[in-house]
């Protein structure tokens, strides 16, 4: 396991250090609540010891700031003897457990073992969640989808705002899902909201919620969708075709992460990430005056283009393979073969859909296809008649 110890006591943080890292875990420290923070915001941890009496930031607001952000680390509280009643009560804020001072080694042993047996289930339950959400791979080998793999993985443990462009039906959604999968907000939501398909006076009270009586319809309060993200990751797609109106809020959002609810003049704080999409040039939208170039900055702190279809022909074999492969699946049929004329027929298509497009042909020729989807096939059935 991966273990942060917090604590102002130079001696202990020495003496716990050496007992845990003489049962093979690695370990880091932290003199203060601060350095705590900043250690755990940098780095993943499996359990976190910290002390409750520090100087500067002390152990309840280490806490309150760790379960605020949704560590998946077990946080276990080193109490002194006058300090008990504020343990239990840091227990009803989220603690995993508290050990009380002068250290019982016993006490550790058995802490370290029962916070072990909780990463793994912690592991497992990740990893069926991601099997239950069906958060598709990113297929292919060719070099643009090796640098957007390869930025994901970089940028995912970040917070950095990240703008995804590209065409229509490339996967832009996929990358956003997988920046949120690698993520240390991947155990919280994931909230997508499509800019394009939202009416432009309902765009407001969908984005940062409404009160009761606001307009007409508001019979009720509702929480709009960086509410609904909390902790997590809010997907703005198509944010090219977002109201000048909506900007301006979503800017103040990402400026001072307090939004106001449509009829409230109430402040709510939320911390959420955002990642945005687009498939048109915003740079062009900027000077059209259709949208802002403050909030153009703001959102691409970091950008990742995907590629159309066309521009990497060689991922198509492994992008069929892969939708005859799931497709059957889903219907709980065995998988077919193609044969290679057939991969190179459709290798050579225009596919102005991109993998939307691809998805849809190949589930096409496995309905209408022969037992071997063919090169016959794919120039019969590939383009559907009109």
């Amino acid at each position: 396991m991966k273990i942060l110890i917090i604590d102002d006591e130079k001696s202990i943080r020495n003496i716990l250090k050496e007992i845990v890292e003489l049962e093979g875990h690695e370990v880091a420290t932290a003199a203060n609540g601060k350095e705590g923070l900043d250690a755990a915001a940098t780095s993943q941890f499996d359990l976190i010891f910290c002390d409750i009496k520090m100087e500067g930031i002390d152990g309840v607001e280490v806490l309150e700031t760790l379960m605020r952000e949704g560590t998946d680390a077990a946080v276990v509280m080193i109490s002194g003897h006058g300090d008990i009643e504020t343990a239990v009560e840091c227990m009803r804020k989220g603690a995993y457990d508290f050990i009380s001072k002068p250290l019982d080694l016993n006490r550790i042993m058995v802490t370290l073992k029962n916070v072990a047996d909780k990463s793994h289930l912690v592991r497992e339950n990740r990893i069926l969640k991601k099997r239950v959400a069906g958060v598709q791979e990113i297929i292919g080998e060719s070099a643009a989808i090796k640098r957007i793999k390869t930025m994901i993985e970089r940028v995912a443990v970040t917070d950095a705002r990240v703008l995804v462009t590209g065409p229509n039906g490339t996967g832009k959604e996929l990358v956003a899902r997988w920046l949120h999968e690698k993520s240390n907000r991947s155990a919280m939501p994931f909230v997508e909201v499509n800019c394009a398909a939202i009416p432009g006076e309902l765009i407001e009270s969908e984005l940062f919620g409404h009160e009761k009586g606001a307009f007409t319809s508001a019979i009720k309060q509702h929480k709009g969708k960086f509410e609904q993200a909390e902790g997590g990751t809010l997907f703005l797609d198509e944010i090219g075709d977002m109201s000048l109106a909506a900007q301006a809020k979503v800017l103040r959002v990402l400026q001072e992460n307090k939004l106001s609810r449509v009829g409230s003049d109430k402040d709510i704080t939320v911390d959420v990430r955002v990642v945005a999409a687009t498939n048109k040039n915003l740079q062009d939208e900027i000077k059209k005056g259709t949208f802002r170039e403050d909030l153009y900055h703001r959102l691409s702190v970091i950008i990742i283009n995907v590629p159309a279809l066309a521009e990497r022909r060689d991922d198509i074999p492994l992008l069929v393979k892969y939708f005859i492969d799931q497709i059957c699946s889903s219907n709980g049929v065995p998988s077919r073969k193609i044969s290679q004329e057939a991969l190179d027929e459709l290798s050579s298509h225009p596919w102005t859909g991109n993998i939307r497009e691809l998805r849809n042909v190949t589930e096409r020729l496995l309905i209408l296809g022969s037992p071997e989807i063919s090169k016959d096939d794919v120039m019969m059935f590939a383009t559907p008649n009109v």
